[in-house]
């Protein structure tokens, strides 16, 4: 049996022998020890597991609600107003055991999460497949997949293809084609750089097609265990709201004892018996207890947090999920985050005398040692360019120069390929005036451009684009609507690239050419006169993401780097997030204040209310029902719209759809 149950028990016991004991008292003429008995018994039963917490509270040295509540139902019995005493620790037990249970929801919302990875796996090894405990995969292990089946592993697909529901992990609503890897070697070893097309995560749901997939980590480093892992700790991060009702509370209620310890003495003062002044402190103990001022904010936190959690979105402790509700701008990274992601070698311009194959073999030969996307794009198109036949050289030791490009050496000769600025910071020759125009009017034509040199000698320049993606001015569009006055461009790009794709978006401005720390200090700039996060890919954006107010990174799943970076992890590469995220600490902001002006306002209408005469058991109502009403409040959230859009909550989610159909 569980506490929760358990308490829950015990409180409906107190109801009932309390029931019993005044349906005694009234309705028969019973010895008075009869009823006594069943409101004694109602006592023990309410009076437990409040008894046990005020002992745990006491021991470390603080008054707490359980106290105080005790210390009345206690007055009480000693008035002779056993029945009033049994109701108050009834209502308040009830109260307790409710609330624990509903915010154990919450936290069961999350931990459902974990439910979601099946507990055996096929794995073959040495050609046999075997079912074996999940907990006994290890990476480099392959699984198979059989359709309609949860998938056990993160991994990335070896065989077959089939569509994967990943909403569990990421929070996309359409299943996302699979596909195998094309270098399951090349794969395993950079784990970060494998695309979405061929990732797969544990916890979510294959298709119609069977797959096999290599394992890349233990069941409990998997991204669905670090995700209920971390939203478990997110819980005990306490909000800034929560940290001020902790604090007011702490000195609260050492007030409301002192308080009722003064009004046990008004018979000294008026004209009343002493059980009077007695009966009216306790009213007021019970009306000024913070019950629900105690739980207000922690349940409408929890309730944020999971809700978030469920939707593909971990936000990192109840600070950052405040704090987003606050933002009025934002700055985005370019490629991967307002861009696909995915861009493409579109243009080749050879210096005179140099083949265009050999440009392209030297391009792709160092390109082919770092994952950054572009290199991807430059090996991906390149190699469909030179055609099949053509030999590309090795090269060897690889030294990237932040921002600016890439070093290696091939046969002996060291190679550039970066930024045509980075030629003006290295030794060797300047950049030709021929080649410096042909950067410039690839840069006008919006493209991303890399110049190559190999020794002395100029090869000539490349020229990529990465598109917006479709939902961006629909996203843009969402984040005004909901109140975030400056949307701009930080990138590390070309700036005349980082305007173009800024126009194309809807964005206020695009600031380029920016190294690491000239991103931090655009965000100092901008925090200077507004709270701002900072969205990117939680790798080369990270300074700049723990200057902000909130570091947001996209596309989190499956890379370690970015779930450990962001205080906000979109788990999905989808921007919709954004708007939905935002429309929930938005949500939760507005049900923690109401929640506030619930439970205040109850204790400044029930204080003045028992001092001039409303009756204990009254004040056990009202007082008890506030609790509830607040965590049932909070509990709202749990059914705030999905960020498909499917049941909006405002015009901005919606506009998203509109603006992408355009």
């Amino acid at each position: 049996m569980t506490e929760e149950r358990g308490e829950l028990i015990l409180a409906v016991l107190c109801g009932l022998f309390l029931g019993t004991g005044f349906a005694v008292e009234v309705g028969t003429e019973a010895p008075r020890w009869a009823s006594l008995g069943l409101y004694a018994a109602a006592f023990v039963c309410g009076g437990l597991h409040p008894l046990r917490e005020a002992i745990e509270a006491l021991r470390l040295g603080r008054f707490e609600i359980d106290v105080l509540m005790l210390v009345a139902a206690a007055g009480a019995a000693a008035l002779d107003k056993w029945a009033e005493g049994a109701l108050l620790l009834f209502l308040f037990s009830l109260g307790h055991a409710l609330e624990h249970y509903a915010m154990g929801r919450a936290r069961r919302a999350i931990a459902a999460l974990a439910d979601l990875t099946p507990p055996t796996a096929e794995v073959r090894r040495d050609g046999i497949v075997t079912e074996i405990p999940v907990a006994d995969l290890v990476p480099g292990d392959t699984v198979v997949v059989r359709p309609n089946t949860r998938i056990p592993a993160d991994g990335f697909v070896l065989r077959g293809t089939s569509s994967v529901d990943q909403a569990p992990v990421t929070g996309e609503s359409v299943p996302v084609d699979k596909q195998p890897v094309d270098d399951a070697t090349r794969a395993a070893g950079r784990p970060d750089g494998i695309a979405a097309a061929h990732r797969v995560y544990a916890g979510t749901i294959n298709g119609s097609g069977a797959l096999e997939i290599q394992v890349l980590r233990l069941a409990s480093d998997s991204t669905l265990a670090r995700l209920v892992r971390m939203v478990g700790e997110a819980d005990a991060q306490k909000s800034p709201t929560q940290r001020f009702t902790d604090r007011f509370e702490r000195i609260f209620v050492p007030v409301v004892l002192a308080g009722v310890g003064v009004l046990l003495f008004a018979w000294t003062v008026i004209d009343e018996p002493f059980g009077a002044s007695f009966y009216r402190a306790m009213a007021v103990l019970v009306a000024a207890s913070p019950c629900a001022l105690a739980i207000s904010t922690p349940s409408a936190v929890l309730s944020g947090i999971a809700r978030a959690a469920r939707g593909g979105v971990l936000i990192k402790g109840g600070g950052p999920l405040e704090r987003l509700g606050t933002l009025g701008a934002m700055a985005f990274d370019k490629t991967g985050t307002l861009t696909e992601g995915k861009p493409r070698l579109t243009d080749v311009r050879t210096e005179a005398g140099v083949a265009e194959r050999d440009l392209l073999a030297v391009s792709v030969a160092v390109e082919a040692l770092s994952d950054h996307p572009l290199a991807a794009a430059v090996v991906r198109d390149g190699q469909a360019r030179l055609g099949v036949g053509v030999a590309v050289p090795a090269a060897e030791g690889l030294r990237s120069l932040t921002g600016r490009g890439l070093e290696a050496r091939i046969g002996g000769e060291a190679v550039l390929v970066g930024k045509a600025a980075l030629f003006a910071e290295v030794p060797g020759p300047a950049v030709p005036a021929t080649l410096q125009a042909s950067v410039r009017a690839l840069e006008t034509a919006g493209r991303t451009t890399m110049v190559v040199r190999r020794g002395d000698l100029y090869l000539g320049a490349i020229g990529l684009m990465d598109t917006p993606r479709a939902e961006a001015a629909g996203v843009v569009r969402a984040l005004r609507a909901l109140g975030i006055v400056r949307l701009i461009m930080i990138s590390g790009d070309n700036g005349r690239v980082a305007e173009a794709v800024a126009r194309a978006v809807g964005l206020d401005e695009a600031w380029g050419d920016l190294m690491p720390e000239d991103k931090v200090a655009a965000i100092r700039r901008l925090r200077a006169e507004r709270e701002v996060a900072m969205v990117g890919d939680g790798v080369n954006d990270a300074p700049a993401m723990a200057h902000a107010s909130v570091g947001i990174a996209m596309g989190a799943a499956g890379s370690d780097v970015a779930l450990e970076t962001a205080e906000v992890a979109l788990m999905g590469d989808r921007l919709v997030h954004l708007p939905f995220v935002i429309g929930l600490s938005r949500s939760t902001s507005r049900i923690i204040r109401q929640n506030l002006w619930i439970s205040l306002g109850m204790v400044a209408v029930l204080v003045p209310a028992t001092l001039f005469g409303l009756q204990l058991g009254a004040a056990v109502i009202f007082h008890e029902g506030s609790t509830l009403l607040v965590v049932a409040n909070a509990l709202r959230l749990l059914a705030y719209p999905a960020p498909d859009g499917r049941r909006p909550a405002d015009q901005a989610i919606s506009t998203i759809s509109e603006v992408s159909k355009q």
